[in-house]
Formats: structure tokens, sequence, C-alpha cells
């Protein structure tokens, strides 16, 4: 195994920070490996058989399960598919292993692998573990083909996430994210001398970009408000059962009946209806979002929700002032539109809304896209948020008066 290392280490020097990291502990009886992001757990009889019929599977082994702290892959706990993620994750990794120079003798199973990695590649174009995870949600696994891409892909078992979270690990996300954004850096400067880089670029591109609780963003909406309730914070439940219990069911100090709390009020939701974005991932946007404000402790009872559907127009605009308007406009939601995009009119309309006092306080607006349209030259008064079903390298910057949020649709 330290022969392994410092193969690795020779052959690519970007990568001696996580090497160095990794400490392999010695598991007989274990039947294979593990690992949790710290240590390597082999059992040495194992060991031994694999490098008696393949003397680079050290190195591969090694390569792979460093692969798959670089990207991060076990925090990604949001995924709700575990077995799906798993599998996802050992091809993404698998794919960059066959794409470096490795030792001679270090491929001697990859003939069936490469013929996998090329059929997926038909309808998957970048073999990311999310993109990979995305399409085997979408089109799902046979349990064949879920088998056969374990004994192909998987080099060691991964562990179950309450083990790994129930370790004291001296290795935390922040550590790996450090790690990952200095291969990267370093990576870019040599990557010329790299085969298989821009592979592992692109990974790490997916594993680094930053990603938001969308439940937190629309916190950011919130208004100071005063909410007809119970103030815990000033009501003491001591003395008022004192009094219910000896004075005739009096109580000895009222409570409070109202508390003064940030609460969603006022905002805006923007559809973007043009022909380039689906009814199905609007109205998937569309029900994700309603499901958060309903459930939302931060969104207030009383409301003032614009609904807004558009292209290079405005073609509905649709009032909710209660989550059971917001409920019901969720179940009977019709696309409108499917012409250009233009995003000035949206800010015009909204802008025209608030000098007529339709809004008191508005916080902030929601614009779900694909990005390809004309954004405003200047910054509105109130938060923006544009959101995409996707990434994509080629659509328009966003202005920096935004926050860009990339939905999260295949969880």
């Amino acid at each position: 195994m330290n022969l392994a290392r410092d193969s690795i280490v020779v052959r690519f020097r970007f990568f001696d920070a996580a090497l160095s990291r990794y400490a392999f502990v010695s598991s007989p009886g274990l039947g294979g490996y593990e690992a949790d992001g710290e240590h390597l757990y082999y059992d040495p009889a194992v060991l031994l058989l694999d490098y008696r019929d393949e003397q680079a599977f050290p190195l591969r082994l090694l390569l792979h399960v460093l692969f798959h702290g670089i990207f991060l892959h076990s925090y990604r706990t949001e995924k709700r598919q575990e077995a799906y993620w798993n599998i996802a994750c050992d091809i993404a990794v698998e794919n960059i292993v066959l794409g470096l120079e490795l030792p001679e003798g270090a491929m001697l199973r990859d003939g069936e692998e490469r013929i996998i990695l090329t059929r997926l590649g038909k309808w998957v174009p970048s073999l990311t573990a999310d993109a990979i995870y995305r399409e085997f949600m979408v089109g799902g696994i046979s349990a064949d083909s879920q088998a056969k891409y374990a004994a192909l892909f998987a080099f060691d078992r991964h562990l179950p996430r309450e083990r790994v979270t129930e370790r004291q690990m001296l290795l935390t996300k922040k550590d790996w994210e450090r790690i990952a954004e200095r291969v990267k850096a370093e990576l870019r400067s040599f990557s010329k001398e790299v085969t298989g880089s821009a592979g592992i670029l692109m990974n790490l591109k997916e594993s680094t970009k930053k990603r938001y609780d969308y439940d937190e963003i629309l916190r950011r909406f919130a208004v100071m408000n005063e909410e007809i309730k119970v103030s815990p914070d000033e009501f003491d439940y001591i003395y008022y059962t004192y009094g219910l219990s000896h004075y005739d069911n009096m109580p000895l100090i009222e409570p409070l009946e109202y508390a003064e709390e940030n609460k969603i009020r006022e905002f805006v939701i923007a559809v973007d209806t043009s022909a380039s974005v689906s009814g199905k991932t609007v109205t998937d946007f569309l029900t994700r979002t309603y499901d958060i404000l309903t459930a939302s402790a931060a969104f207030s009872e009383e409301m003032h929700v614009r609904i807004l559907q558009c292209d290079a127009r405005i073609t509905a605009d649709l009032k909710v002032t209660s989550r059971e308007q917001l409920r019901d406009a969720a179940e009977h939601f019709a696309v409108k539109g499917f012409g250009a995009t233009d995003f000035r009119p949206v800010f015009a309309y909204v802008d025209d809304l608030v000098a007529a006092g339709e809004f008191r306080n508005l916080k902030g607006l929601i614009y779900f896209t694909d990005g390809y349209g004309i954004y405003p030259d200047s910054a509105p008064k109130y938060d923006t948020m544009f959101v995409f079903n996707s990434d994509d390298e080629y659509r328009m910057p966003v202005p920096g008066w935004a926050i860009k949020v990339i939905l999260d649709t295949e969880r």
C-alpha cells in the first residue's frame, strides 16, 4: 500500500496533500476493503490475493478511494437513493482512473468496463456522479444491471451514511474541500502533462460548486412581522399554571398575544415559459417551491405572493393571499406563453406594482428560467434569485446583484 501511494505521488504530484492524510488500517477478517474518507481498511489476506492476480491492484484501489474523497462523494447525503448514488460514484471514479496513464498491467479488468462507459456516454453527456445518478433516477436500474455495475466498478465497500457520521473523524468536509481546491488549482497548472485531466477537472467542478439550501435562501425575503400567538421568550408557564391551580382557573399572568418574528410575507415568483423551458420542468419547480413555502416556519399566514408567467412579455399574473390559494395554484397550474425570453418586462411590471402600492415591503423575486434572456441593466430595490434547472457554461453570466441557484431536481 505504501508502494502504491509513492507511485501515485511520483506520477501525479498534485495528489500528495490528499494521500498524506490517508491512513492504511490492517483489518484481518474484513473480507475486502472499506474507506471512510480518512482511513482505508483492508483485509491483508484479500489484498495479497488481489496483488497476486494484479500487481497494480493496490494502486487502482488507492486511486479509487482517493477520487471518492476529492470529489466529496461521501458528503452528498441529500441523495435519497443511496444505492444508486454509490454505483454512480463508482462509475464516475473508474471512468477517471481508466483515463489516466497507469503502469502496464493496471488494466486487467477494463474491457467490459470500457464497453459500459461508452454505452453510458451516449445518453449521459458528462460522466460525473451527479449526471449518472440523475440518469439512474429517471430511467432506473434493473437488479441484474445493479449487481453487474457493482461487480465491475466497485473496489471498496461503501459504508452506510450513519456509520461514517458516527465515527470521530479528524478530516472534515472543509478539509476535503480545501484539498479538492488545491488539486484543482495544481491540475490546471500542469494539465498538459496529465492524461485525463479534463475528466478530473469536470468532476471537481461538479463536486466543489456551491450548493444552497433553498429554504435558507427564501429566508432572505423575510421581514419583521407581528404574529398573533404566544411569545415563548416572554411568557412564563410556571406563573400561568400556578394561577390556574390556586385561583379557580384564573391565570396569574396573561400570555402576550403577539410575537415579533422575521416572516416571509411579500414576494414574487416569475416563471419563464419560453419554448426552451418544458412544462414538466416548470411544474416540478413550482411544486418544490410550494412544498417548501407551505412547510416553512418562516412563511407568514398572511401573504401577498404574485406568480407571474412570462417569456418576452407578461402572459399571466396570479395573486395569492393564503396558503390554501397557494396549494390550489400548485395543483391547477397551467403553463402559458412559449415565446422568446426577456427578463426586463418582469422587473418593469413588478416596479409598477410597487409604485402603485400593491406591495408595502417587497423583499424578493424568484425567477425560474433557462437563463437565455436579456438581464436588466441595473439592480432592483429587492433581492432577486435566478433559479436554473441545470448548469450550463454557455449561458450569459448572472449579474452580480442577483443570487444564482442551480436547482437539484434529481433527489
